[in-house]
């Protein structure tokens, strides 16, 4: 009898340290899978914020270059505007060159007219007349 109740003992301790290593067992298999559960909840929550971030970079990427090439162009536009601008300064410096040598032809050829007219009569200009009339000889 006493053989079979140590046995019957044995057998108790382990059936109880089977339950035991069960009951571990489960626990690390709970462990790991909510360890598992955590990662790929945090994996899920970086990836997103990696994807809100590329777009909110794309977006800021695209507002610099449309402002980039709202600038070109306005600096374009603006380097236009000056060379009309040029050009037509140069146009305008033309024609009062051309107003200049047109009206300083004329004079001359009045001059001209004046000399003949005076070799022609023999009379002599009168004192005070023309361009050199604070001249006295």
């Amino acid at each position: 009898m006493w053989g079979r109740k140590s046995c019957g003992g044995c057998a108790d301790a382990l059936l109880a340290q089977v339950e035991n290593d069960k009951r571990i067992s489960l626990i690390r298999a709970w462990s790991e899978g909510e360890r598992t559960k955590a990662d790929n909840k945090a994996q899920r929550k970086m990836s997103s914020i990696l994807s809100w971030e590329n777009t909110k970079m794309a977006t800021i990427e695209a507002e610099i270059k449309k402002n980039e090439e709202r600038l070109e162009k306005k600096k374009a536009d603006s380097e236009e505007k000056a060379k009309n601008k040029i050009a037509m300064i140069h146009k305008e410096a033309e024609e009062r060159r051309a107003m200049v040598e047109s009206k300083h032809g004329e004079d001359l050829l009045r001059a001209e007219e004046a000399v003949a007219k005076y070799h022609s009569t023999g009379h002599t200009p009168k004192r005070g007349a023309g361009c050199f009339s604070s001249f006295s000889p």
